[in-house]
């Protein structure tokens, strides 16, 4: 058998999205239904009494802000890229190259003996 996908269906899992948020205050006890989760977003403070899927004032709290990500930031020297390239030589001028057979070169050089 195969799975079924049904579009906009009850979501599978009870990760609480106020658990990485900035602005959520969570609370948990030995039972799983001990766990009080405190908005600090709303004025004034909102107690949400269910599990958060979707929030859009939702800031993650694992991610770092500016001056953590500029400390972290490695400096990188731009390489210098040099006009020849190691191993090959540019061609400056085109010559015509003459190709000759075989026989004609051995002819070439008996005249040039005698």
């Amino acid at each position: 058998m195969s799975k079924l996908n049904i579009k906009n269906g009850t979501p599978v899992g009870s990760v609480n999205l106020c658990e990485s948020c900035t602005f959520g205050q969570c609370i948990a006890g030995y039972r799983e239904s001990d766990r009080l989760v405190i908005c600090n977003k709303v004025t004034p403070d909102l107690v949400i009494p269910f599990v958060v899927l979707e929030c859009t004032s939702f800031i993650d709290k694992f991610r770092p802000d500016w001056d953590q990500m500029q400390r972290l930031a490695i400096d990188i020297q731009p390489v210098r890229i040099s006009s020849r390239t190691a191993g090959f030589s540019a061609i400056t001028d085109a010559r015509s190259t003459q190709t000759t057979d075989g026989d004609d070169e051995v002819e070439d050089e008996a005249a040039l003996s005698e």
